[in-house]
């Protein structure tokens, strides 16, 4: 019994946060489904990623907050609604509602049958290469550091390689990472494939969390020198 009762009191103090949280207030306000659409528009205007005519595909979209920004961007009023100007592609393992201008892929972006669906979407619509690839994508932990860094790093490295693959050469790449051991070998990772990488934990994450973005824009040129890391202080 009291093991249930401090759970009560855990998941009462975080409810209470959490509903008084400045930015989940700002998303309600805002129309935001999340929070975390506060954590892309700190990168986006810190680093000037999306912008109307782009396109943009975004991985591990659900519940939709990312796709909704990208969507006010696209857009040639930043309206949530109305024209739009560009292409986002969404994909997330679960459904999410629609966004207006947003075409939904339901799968995990791990099987190929996913991935080759997405690249279909691409083609009908007229894309040859996309402008910006955002990934919220992050796996159920376990709570065993060797375990979870391995799943971390699996989903960052599909990411990575879809943006080898579908990226325009200027083009750029959001993933959340963790501190942990996956961490250093994904920043290595970054630094082997474009020509600036940042590592940024946007005022929107929970202090407490261990959260990153990294941030890779430009894929690399040999003939270029490595801009290497800037981490958050």
């Amino acid at each position: 019994m009291k093991v249930k009762t401090k759970s009560k009191k855990v998941n009462k103090a975080w409810l209470n946060q959490h509903v008084n949280d400045t930015y989940v207030l700002l998303a309600k306000k805002d129309g935001y489904r999340a929070r975390a659409a506060y954590k892309l528009k700190e990168l986006d205007e810190t680093l000037g990623l999306i912008r109307p005519g782009q396109c943009v595909v975004d991985l591990g979209s659900t519940p939709g907050a990312w796709s909704q920004y990208a969507r006010r961007r696209l857009s040639p009023q930043g309206a949530a609604v109305g024209a739009l100007h560009g292409t986002i592609i969404a994909l997330d393992m679960l459904p999410m509602d629609p966004v207006e201008g947003v075409h939904f892929i339901l799968g995990d972006f791990g099987e190929p049958v996913v991935l080759a669906q997405l690249e279909q979407s691409l083609l009908d619509r007229g894309v040859s290469a996309v402008d910006v690839v955002l990934s919220d994508m992050a796996p159920n932990l376990s709570g065993i550091g060797s375990t979870d860094a391995a799943r971390i790093a699996d989903l960052v490295e599909l990411a990575v390689d879809f943006a080898v693959n579908h990226l325009k050469p200027d083009g750029a790449l959001v993933v959340k990472l963790f501190h942990g051991g996956a961490y250093d070998p994904m920043v290595a990772l970054f630094r082997q494939t474009f020509r600036t990488v940042k590592a940024i934990k946007p005022k929107a994450s929970r202090e407490k969390s261990s959260e990153t973005f990294l941030v890779g824009m430009g894929l690399k040129n040999k003939r270029l020198p490595d801009a290497g890391v800037d981490t958050p202080k």
